[in-house]
């Protein structure tokens, strides 16, 4: 890989020669302005607005404009003359702790590489103490022109150095957050959480750039005459409001499982403790609205069938009435003539039966004084 910039690293009283290595690169598709009549380029000319005339990079310098318009001259000689140490130097000024350092300050990354043999010691010591430390640098370089900020942390077997904003150059989130009041529930957490261990885990060397793919096999198909407009509809980004945020999530936690290949719904058998818990929580919230939906019903059945049960034991008591009748009319005439007093003594002992038959099946009345 070409070198961006030679310096050496100061560590200490340690110097450790090394070149520095763009350590990523874009892979963005770029394209030309033209011309739509023809088709021919349209370029950028660089013009000066004194005389009109075009300027050749060999004669473009820097300059300084104040607040009046007046341009200051500044030489890259007069640049080379002003005392910046780290002008060809990483110079390590401490070390701290990796989260310490905030993403946000996180810029360009670069890979530091040992320049010559006598480099190749202090190189290595200095990435195994800062293996055994589990701590990065944090130095001060200068590059293009202005001082920079670095953390310097190992990659493998290699250093790498992250530059870093400076402090002030990051900004106060003032009027980004919600102004508005929102209290999160309980279950909505659990149901995040749920969506958050179906998703798991994703290999970043897996993901690829799938809109760059599209304009690349675009611009083929173009270039062959091949290219076929699309009649499909485009479908535009969801948007408004979420209606339902219980119900987003627990579709949302389904359709992961699906894709994962574990089953939608709660019959997905759930493969972390995490979505465990989060099925835990689901089930009981549909739970509690059929036993609200069902507790009015409930009160009003139970109504009906006590009144039904009251009308069933009243009907059972006149059917016993009217079978202690039957039997002692049948009773009556198989008896002979002959024994009359047990007849009658029979006849008796049926009445006083139905008598008690009826007292059951009607309210007792309270006898007044």
């Amino acid at each position: 890989m070409r070198s961006i910039w030679n310096g050496a690293i100061s560590f200490g009283l340690v110097s450790i020669p090394i070149k520095l290595v763009n350590a990523t690169e874009s892979h963005s598709i770029s394209f030309r302005q033209i011309h739509l009549a023809d088709g021919g380029r349209v370029r950028y000319r660089k013009v000066c607005e004194l005389d009109g005339e075009e300027v050749p990079a060999a004669e473009i310098g820097k300059g300084y404009e104040e607040a009046d318009g007046s341009i200051v001259p500044i030489t890259e000689e007069d640049l080379a003359q002003l005392p910046l140490a780290t002008a060809r130097t990483i110079e390590i000024m401490s070390f701290v702790p990796a989260e310490e350092i905030d993403p946000l300050q996180m810029d360009a990354a670069y890979y530091l590489a040992a320049n010559g043999a006598t480099a190749a010691k202090p190189y290595t010591l200095l990435r195994e103490a800062l293996k055994r430390s589990r701590k990065v640098a944090i130095a001060k370089y200068a590059l293009r022109g202005r001082e920079r900020l670095g953390m310097l942390r190992v990659v493998g077997d290699v250093i790498a150095m992250h530059g870093l904003l400076w402090p002030d150059e990051i900004r106060e989130p003032e009027g980004v957050a919600p102004e508005a009041s929102v209290s999160v529930r309980d279950a909505e957490l659990d149901l995040a959480d749920a969506l958050m261990a179906t998703l798991g885990d994703v290999e970043l060397s897996s993901l690829k750039d799938e809109y760059r793919e599209a304009v690349e096999e675009l611009i083929t198909a173009k270039a062959g005459g091949a290219f076929e407009p699309s009649s499909e509809a485009v479908v535009e980004p969801a948007g408004g409001q979420v209606i339902d945020l219980m119900a987003a999530l627990e579709r949302s936690v389904r359709a992961a499982k699906a894709s994962r290949g574990e089953g939608g719904g709660d019959s997905g058998a759930a493969g972390a403790s995490g979505e465990e818990a989060a099925e835990a929580e689901v089930t009981p919230i549909r739970r509690k609205r059929a036993a609200s939906a069902a507790a009015a019903p409930k009160a009003v059945g139970g109504k009906k069938s006590t009144a039904a049960s009251a009308k069933k034991t009243a009907a059972a008591s006149k059917k016993t009435a009217a079978a202690t009748k039957s039997t002692s009319k049948s009773t009556s005439k198989s008896t002979t003539a002959g024994k009359a007093g047990g007849t009658k003594s029979t006849s008796a002992a049926a009445k006083k039966t139905a008598a008690g038959s009826k007292k059951a099946a009607t309210p007792r009345k309270r006898t007044s004084a």
